[in-house]
């Protein structure tokens, strides 16, 4: 058991018993035992009334006791970054010796220059950083420990590196799921504890503590920034731009002890060999210290470097060491391991260990860590030049909503890009002047944007930790021209004036094209205030002051023949949109078209309002049903009720107008549902199902389509000539950690109105596909003939997918059913083809 940190003896002294962690990693690896304070702070188990580790915390203990640190210490201030989705604070822990809190200014003015290339003469940054994952919780509790041995402590260690360095800690990177998480294990502990794995306290409820309030993956989201956890982690390190980032876990519970270098054949080449070779010797600091503990570890194996999107992989590719660290998981006090029994102070001591080593080993290497950040970002293709750019010239076709969103992200990550002030022609694509960026590639921040849209097909290793690709091209769906020269007279850092709309009495109806990210979230907003809106089931044309001005299928038609109180309403809710969401409105003054359609035609078709159902709980995806939920909510901002799967049997599925089956295994849901389901889809309901519920669906044949699953998969690779030495590499080739493929559409049908062209890029990360079809008008895409865009997949998957579909909707009475084989909303960064669902929502119950 961890033993108590400190206890009070005398009003100025503080007499220390600390666990052997603290011990080992001492300077000369003398003992701290003894440490005097004459600072009077209060210790974890003062403040907390409890031995630490005795109970899971909670965050709000974590950020009370940090203030309160923060109030009694000199060396300690508080650096906020933002709240979570549940308005939970996020707090950092800044750490450093009085005389540089009183310069921290200053500090953070040379912080700065730290992209500059320049010589650093200031204090190293250390951020040490935890429990991104919520159910991993021996990381915050080490960070409480941590955080009071350097603000107490007088050791000379402890001094000379508060003296020489600044120490950032935050103790947990994802406060809702770390409370999702500690309320669960707290409520499920008896005045015995039971180290049976099966215990309810060891086996969480759906969804997990690993995930935030979305049910995402926060260490997955360090370069799409979806989540405001992530945002304001990210600037917290720009602000910093810390040397060297510890980034704490916990894995299986049955493992070891894991510190970085990972695997070094899957280090991403753009990751520095210099960057490897320090992470090297630090490792030689996390040895001593797990030696010295007895533990047992490895490096060097299952981990890589490679997807950026990690908060051990992201210093990497921003000047920094970043290190990763895995503690094998008690999930609650004590559980029974193949090892030994495994108790949450152990998981404590292993990380102080560790943490303690990590501070030793960067302020023994303190001026090598110096000199790599500045040699990071020097050299002449990091320095901003004058005159002729070349660089990357982005555009997304009528949809500045599209870019507005690339342009947030790039902002973060502190990249460079300027707008153009004239319409640019390359490589015999326009590139309008109001939905373009150009990002040259001399900057500071080059390597994380050639990380970014990076788009390599060939590897070393196939083997992935992760996604294998993540080009951001691909995820928003643009148009791009690589290797672009520009002279800076057609740039600007000024953004185009968008146009805005003047309702006039004598327009007859408003036209708003489809392709526009923001057109689906007007569409809802104008539902749900009773506003009648039309689509267009086949493309148009109009012309306006003289300009054609071209509408494809999709399109949408808000008629202006009502009362003087609804135009009025009308009026209002445009006008307030377009100041918060780019968007461009038309307003027309007949319904006779130039060419197509006109506006009276009957394939202009009425949009009903849309109550979505999404099933969640056990079974069911976690990741891709908070997906789904977070694009409904805060993208579309449409009421969602989300209904475990082992209750919607009893839920009256007439209310609903789509219910939606994100990726799981879907077992606890019974023909009888299965039969509901089909009776709701034959009544006019959309089922809109993806990757495993399409297992589930055909299993009780509610598809007419049949399935290639991984069973059929697999037996497209030859093993007959491979020895057993070979199984981890077959293994890797049969898996799909996430690659890029394209999909050819038909630009025809409703669920694809709104894509710019018929190309779609999506990821794909799970070994499944149909046969083809024989329902006529059923395939809405297919693989293209060479499906493979950017990242890993095997041959043989290539070969088999190729033309075979992946997009089919099939009608079920006057409903129908939506299967995707993939994910499309990936992430949620994946905006390409995040219109799908849209299209499934407002047009496929009158279309199909």
């Amino acid at each position: 058991m961890l033993r108590a940190l400190l206890y009070f003896f005398a009003a100025s002294y503080l007499f220390v018993t600390l666990p052997s962690a603290f011990a080992a990693t001492t300077q000369n690896l003398s003992s701290v035992s003894n440490l005097t304070s004459s600072s009077g702070l209060t210790s974890p188990e003062a403040f907390l009334g409890y031995p630490l580790g005795k109970w899971h915390l909670r965050h709000d203990q974590i950020n009370y006791y940090l203030k309160q640190l923060a109030n009694e210490s000199e060396r300690l201030s508080i650096e906020h970054s933002g709240e979570s989705f549940e308005q939970r604070q996020q707090l950092t822990a800044v750490i450093t010796s009085k005389s540089n809190q009183a310069h921290l200014d200053e500090i953070l003015t040379q912080r700065k220059e730290a992209k500059s290339g320049k010589k650093q003469n200031g204090p190293l940054i250390i951020w040490l950083a935890y429990s991104i994952h919520g159910d991993e919780a021996s990381g915050a509790h080490t960070a409480l420990a941590l955080s009071y041995l350097l603000a107490s402590s007088n050791d000379s260690w402890v001094k000379q590196l508060l003296d020489e360095a600044v120490v950032l800690i935050t103790p947990t990177q994802n406060p809702d799921g770390f409370d999702r998480f500690s309320n669960w294990t707290n409520n499920y502990r008896g005045q015995v504890d039971v180290s049976d794995p099966r215990h309810k306290e060891h086996k969480q409820n759906w969804p997990t503590g690993r995930t935030n309030h979305y049910f995402a993956d926060l260490n997955r989201d360090w370069l799409f920034l979806r989540h405001p956890e992530s945002r304001g982690r990210v600037a917290l390190f720009h602000k910093w731009q810390p040397h060297y980032v510890g980034d704490f876990h916990e894995m299986n519970s049955d493992s070891s002890y894991f510190f970085q270098p990972g695997v070094p054949e899957r280090t991403h080449p753009l990751t520095p060999e210099k960057n490897q070779q320090l992470t090297e010797k630090l490792a030689q600091f996390h040895r001593q210290a797990l030696d010295k503990e007895g533990q047992e570890y490895f490096s060097r194996q299952v981990f890589d470097d490679y997807f950026y999107g990690k908060g051990s992989t992201y210093p990497d590719i921003n000047g920094s060491i970043g290190v990763l660290f895995e503690q094998s998981s008690p999930k609650g006090q004590v559980q029974a391991t193949d090892n030994s029994e495994l108790t949450l102070n152990d998981a404590i001591n292993n990380h102080l260990a560790t943490s303690i080593s990590s501070l030793k080993g960067a302020l023994a290497l303190k001026e090598p860590l110096l000199d790599y950040q500045s040699q990071f970002y020097q050299g002449r293709d990091k320095a901003k030049l004058k005159g002729r750019q070349a660089g990357y010239l982005i555009g997304a076709n009528e949809n500045r909503a599209r870019v507005k969103d690339l342009e947030d992200l790039l902002k973060q990550h502190q990249i460079t890009f300027y707008y153009l002030t004239k319409p640019v022609t390359q490589k015999n694509r326009e590139f309008a002047v109001n939905g373009s960026l150009f990002i040259p590639l001399h900057q500071a921040q080059k390597s994380l944007l050639l990380a970014m849209f990076d788009n390599r097909k060939e590897f070393n290793d196939p083997t992935f930790y992760d996604v294998s690709s993540w080009n951001l091209e691909d995820a928003y769906d643009l148009d791009m021209a690589r290797g672009v020269k520009l002279d800076i007279d057609v740039l600007s850092t000024e953004p185009p004036a968008l146009d805005k709309l003047t309702l006039k009495p004598e327009a007859v109806a408003l036209l708003i094209n489809w392709q526009q990210d923001s057109a689906a979230l007007l569409l809802e907003q104008l539902l749900e205030k009773n506003i009648h809106v039309k689509f267009a089931a086949k493309p148009f044309s109009v012309r306006v002051n003289g300009k054609e001005q071209h509408y494809p299928a999709g399109s949408l038609q808000v008629p202006l023949k009502q009362s003087k109180s609804s135009f009025e309403k009308l009026k209002s809710i445009i006008t307030q949109f377009q100041q918060n969401h780019p968007i461009n409105i038309t307003s027309v003054n007949t319904s006779a078209s130039s060419s197509g359609i006109d506006l009276g035609s009957p394939d202009f078709h009425s949009i009903k309002p849309v109550k979505p159902l999404i099933i969640t709980g056990y079974g069911v995806d976690e990741s891709e049903a908070g997906e789904l939920w977070y694009y409904l909510d805060t993208k579309l901002g449409i009421p969602t009720t989300l209904v475990d799967a082992t209750r919607v049997s009893q839920i009256p599925l007439s209310e609903y107008t789509h219910v939606l089956l994100p990726g799981g295994h879907y077992s606890s849901m019974n023909e009888v549902f299965a039969r509901k389901l089909g009776q709701f889809a034959s009544k006019g309901g959309v089922v809109i199902a993806q990757k495993g519920a399409l297992s589930w669906l055909n299993k009780n044949h509610l598809l007419k389509a049949d399935l290639k699953e991984s069973r059929f998969f697999k037996l497209l690779f030859d093993s007959s000539d491979l020895s057993f030495g070979d199984k981890d590499t077959l293994s890797a080739r049969q898996s799909i950690g996430g690659a890029i493929l394209e999909l050819k559409l038909d630009t025809s049908h409703p669920l694809s109105f709104g894509m710019p062209d018929s190309k779609l890029p999506i990821l794909k990360n799970k070994a499944l596909g149909f046969e083809d079809s024989s329902t006529p008008f059923s395939q809405v895409a297919k693989y293209a003939q060479r499906p493979l865009l950017s990242g890993y997949l095997a041959k043989e998957y290539q070969r088999s997918l190729s033309e075979s579909p992946a997009i089919l909707v099939e009608p079920r009475g006057k409903g129908a059913v939506v299967l995707l084989a993939d994910n499309l909303m990936f992430r949620n960064i994946w905006l390409g083809s995040e219109k799908i669902y849209a299209n499934a929502l407002y047009f496929i119950p009158a279309l199909n």
